[in-house]
């Protein structure tokens, strides 16, 4: 039975195929003729079947074109620059030139010689993979939470307060931060008033408090806004299927592991090999605005190494640090799209 199967379903590849070329045949005004007169019933090559395709669909290109401008102007076109880690590089310098300094991989050696280089690494991999971890399935836990509210009043007033946070800026996000866990702040000062220590909490002071306000605050501020996504993938999920569902008995907790979950899975495979690939980029803004004297031992990260190479002139350095934290964001990004690929069918290429 297995071998008369696999006949018929080779017959029916077979047969598609022709149809498929019949219709490039007919769309090109019928069967190609030869020299002499006598149709060509040769199938199309490769390169026949693209030109069709580009006649026929070719016209979408121009939506894409102006993103792929920007692109190439202010993500590849920047990209020569990365010749900076190879030199020792002063502002108004050729980047190539006569006069270019070239010192091949000295910056790099500089910067994993660094004594501090372990900690540098280890405190941006923990706060990036902690955040991660905490993150990334909690917009898809309020999407799935928000679409199985029925009052559409409820549900547009729970949306509007979960997004509300994304427009705060990090200096007022931080500003919040010091008022609520800072020194003399609102945490300080219950602490006192109830028996605790004369100088309170000091979150701020403190190291190990730091990983835990940074998550947390940023967590707070794009969970919201992050679950726009998966509202929208859940959005596109037919009624129908719910009502199957219920009909068969299903709770409501059940026909979200059972319908909206592998509704939404292509749309959470992809954004966590975006996620993966920039695992390592936590930004230096948010950290140069928490980071005290007291917490700097968890709070110097590789991206605060780079911006204090830039503040100290040491552009060479910087951009060579800066080099390697991409490298392993791509070589993430990799690894993520292909374990993706076999354990799910599913990737990004």
């Amino acid at each position: 039975m297995s071998e008369n199967a696999e006949v018929l379903t080779a017959e029916k590849t077979d047969d598609n195929e022709l149809l498929v070329e019949q219709a490039y045949e007919a769309l090109a005004g019928g069967p190609a003729k030869a020299s002499n007169g006598i149709v060509n019933n040769q199938s199309p090559t490769k390169w026949q079947k693209w030109k069709e395709n580009f006649k026929r669909k070719g016209w979408i290109l121009v939506f894409i074109l102006p993103a792929l401008i920007y692109v190439l102007i202010f993500c590849y076109g920047p990209m020569y620059g990365i010749l900076v880690a190879f030199q020792d590089y002063l502002p108004g310098n050729d980047i190539i030139g006569k006069d270019t300094l070239w010192v091949g991989f000295d910056n790099f050696k500089t910067f994993f010689s660094d004594p501090n280089f372990g900690n540098y690494f280890l405190n941006t991999f923990l706060l990036c993979i902690l955040g991660f971890i905490v993150g990334f399935p909690l917009p898809i836990i309020v999407a799935l939470l928000l679409n199985s509210v029925k009052p559409k009043k409820v549900k547009k007033g729970l949306q509007i307060l979960y997004y509300a946070p994304h427009f705060i800026s990090l200096v007022v996000l931080v500003g919040m931060l010091k008022l609520i866990f800072g020194s003399d702040g609102l945490l300080d000062q219950l602490s006192i008033k109830m028996g605790g220590d004369a100088n309170g909490l000091q979150l701020f002071l403190k190291a190990e408090a730091f990983r835990p306000l940074f998550i947390f605050s940023g967590n707070w501020q794009d969970f919201g806004w992050s679950a726009i996504i998966y509202l929208a993938a859940l959005s596109g999920v037919d009624p129908a299927l719910h009502e199957a569902a219920k009909v068969d008995g299903a709770s409501r907790f059940r026909r979200i592991f059972s319908v909206d979950l592998p509704a939404i899975l292509p749309t959470i495979v992809m954004l966590m090999i975006l996620s993966v690939g920039n695992l390592m980029s936590c930004g230096y803004e948010k950290v140069l605005l928490m980071q005290t004297d007291g917490n700097i031992s968890t709070s110097e990260i590789i991206s605060t190494y780079v911006y204090g190479g830039l503040m100290s002139g040491q552009y060479g350095l910087s951009t060579a640090s800066g080099l390697f934290n991409s490298v392993i964001n791509v070589v993430l990004l990799v690894i993520a799209n292909f374990t993706s690929k076999k354990l799910a069918n599913q990737s990004m290429w």
